[in-house]
């Protein structure tokens, strides 16, 4: 029985991705597919731990902290070049 829930979920969760990625290509605004990005991050990292759990398997863990790691620098990234133009800023005296 887990085990159709979670393949559901699976299925779910692809479809919920190509939503996404269809918000990301279509988007009216640049805050909006920053937005769907970071869920596509989300959405990735919820896809490995279902596969994980249906492959019985610890090794995705370290996948998953690598793309929740990647999405939440993308975001501050993104969040501040929308914000300011430049996303490092060289203001040193010479």
């Amino acid at each position: 029985m887990i085990d159709l829930v979670l393949k559901l979920t699976l299925v779910l969760l692809a479809i919920a991705m190509l939503g996404l990625v269809y918000r990301l290509v279509k988007g009216p605004t640049t805050p909006d597919r920053v937005v769907a990005l970071d869920a596509m991050g989300v959405n990735l990292v919820s896809i490995a731990a279902v596969l994980s759990m249906i492959l019985k398997t610890s090794n995705f863990l370290d996948i998953i902290l690598l793309i929740g790691i990647m999405a939440f620098l993308g975001t501050v990234a993104f969040a501040k070049f929308l914000e300011k133009g430049e996303i490092i800023e060289y203001d040193r005296d010479q």
